[in-house]
């Protein structure tokens, strides 16, 4: 039966690579939305823009289609010769629909991020679904939104590719409490500073009732809490088996090494012990989970201004740091856009003429990420943002436009956007940062290896398996991964960064 199931999950695999495959030249029709054509009456060019939606469990897709309108219209003041036509796809059924959508030529601007699965930025430049853009950005006002260094980071082979959101684009996790727990129990959350200083803070959780004393998001977090120690440069979580360690310089089988098993016999114990639920390692929790009080601990990615999660999670919430920040390879790439290859070049034209004004216009970006002025959101006395309870629109910066653009909320300070600036100056640089892995060489021992990873490291890393068996399973997780090819693609690595550091 697991032989079985190994080979459905490499059959998944491939047909999905397949799917992005078939994103050739040439327009298609979006089925996701009412404009399914490259032109209108009017004769403008049609954007199809494809989008994440992570703060609502479903869009709603009236509202969006409110929210088309009005930026449409503004555009058109703008004395643009191009609309839009939003499709927006809620979290969990994102990275699915969207390599659906891509290989049916159905999306001209695509939302993206190097953590995404199926439909990353790692994904994306292997398999042609994305229009190289060096040549259309010079002297653009989108170019000029940001500084070179951002245009640099975030490079494939010399060229451009994508257009990062400019947020926190450099890498670092904090412990996120909330502050209702920390004033009941007087937590000194400044004495955290591993994991293992949780579990005083865990048992109290567990003691009030708390279904989730420590909540992982459904996210292997190895690659995230290990930052410090491992450059996990391939960019993808089912990938996290291989990294460079800081120290030596050198490409590692993260599986093998001691702080792997650590953590994984740390998460096998929490759960045991009733501080992890078995709802994460199925992946019944969701996106919305951290907007309830079941929980107690979680993680948060750092940002300059951390107060932004208050909002997000609909609660007063307190972080404290996990680990040092750091610009690395995919750092930049953490929520970006791209031109898919089936884009015109009308079409890609006009797409960086939008997000040029996005990035430059507040009307706009702020239209884009909150909603209709006085429906979904509104102005203070102090011009800064109140979402709506219960908006049926809401976004976030991050995954909308830039935070030199977008206006703060009411609780984040005036000055957001140096802080953003400064923030981003002020991470450690990774050795291996600007290198990235051709997996052509290996491509098929690479789908492989990932396609165990639900099995094997996603369980490990959310308390999936007894911690007596966890020694067993990381042996069999390692003897899978060799059965899969495994060893081939860490030579591969290792010759690539090799030659990368010379």
């Amino acid at each position: 039966m697991k032989n079985k199931k190994f080979i459905s999950v490499v059959l998944v695999a491939a047909m999905s690579a397949a799917l992005l495959a078939g994103c050739g030249s040439g327009s298609g029709d979006n089925g996701n939305n009412a404009n399914n054509s490259n032109s209108n009456a009017g004769g403008k060019v049609t954007i199809r823009l494809f989008r994440d939606c992570f703060n609502l469990g479903t869009p709603d897709s009236a509202e969006v289609k409110k929210v088309e309108n009005a930026i449409n219209k503004y555009l058109e003041e703008k004395g643009k010769n191009y609309n839009v036509a939003i499709t927006e796809v809620g979290s969990g059924e994102y990275s699915e629909k969207a390599n659906l959508a891509l290989a049916n030529k159905e999306i001209d601007l695509l939302w993206t991020a190097s953590w995404l699965g199926t439909v990353g930025t790692n994904d994306l430049v292997p398999a042609n679904a994305v229009k190289d853009i060096t040549s259309l950005l010079q002297g653009t006002a989108l170019y000029g939104s940001m500084d070179a260094g951002q245009w640099e980071a975030t490079k494939y082979d010399g060229k451009n590719y994508f257009i990062p959101v400019y947020k926190d684009n450099v890498e670092g996790y904090d412990f996120m409490f909330r502050q209702d727990l920390i004033d009941k129990h007087n937590w000194k959350i400044s004495s955290v500073k591993k994991l293992a200083d949780l579990e005083p803070m865990l048992a109290d959780a567990k003691a009030d009732g708390l279904k989730y004393p420590f909540l992982t998001q459904k996210t292997a977090m190895f690659y995230r809490w290990y930052i410090d120690s491992f450059d996990f440069f391939a960019g993808d979580v089912a990938a996290n088996w291989v990294a460079v360690d800081r120290e030596s310089n050198s490409v590692v089988n993260t599986v093998a090494t001691p702080e792997y098993k650590e953590f994984c016999k740390l998460m096998a114990d929490w759960a045991e012990k009733g501080y992890i639920s078995e709802d994460d390692a199925t992946k019944t929790t969701n996106d919305q989970t951290t907007q309830t009080q079941d929980w107690a601990i979680s993680w948060w990615t750092d940002i300059p201004v951390n107060d932004e999660a208050d909002s997000r999670y609909k609660q007063d919430v307190t972080m404290q740091p996990a680990t040092q920040r750091w610009a690395h390879s995919t750092s930049a790439l953490g929520s970006c856009y791209c031109i898919t290859s089936n884009a015109s070049d009308d079409v890609a034209k006009a797409a960086i003429d939008f997000m040029g004004l996005l990035y430059t216009d507040s009307k706009l970006a702020d239209m884009y990420t909150f909603g209709i002025e006085g429906e979904h959101f509104s102005y203070n006395a102090d011009k800064k943002v109140e979402q709506a309870e219960n908006a049926k629109y809401n976004h976030s910066m991050w995954e909308s436009a830039s935070a030199t653009v977008v206006t703060p909320l009411y609780n984040e300070p005036d000055n957001k956007a140096e802080l953003y600036k400064s923030f981003n100056g002020g991470a450690n640089t990774s050795c291996a940062a600007g290198f990235r892995f051709d997996k052509s060489p290996v491509e098929a021992e690479f789908t492989a290896c990932t396609a165990l990873f639900d099995d094997y490291g996603f369980q490990l890393e959310n308390g999936g398996f007894k911690a007596s068996d966890v020694d067993a399973k990381i042996d069999e997780y390692l003897k899978k991964l060799d059965a899969a090819g495994y060893q081939k693609v860490l030579a591969e690595f290792q010759k690539q960064y090799d030659a990368w550091k010379k």
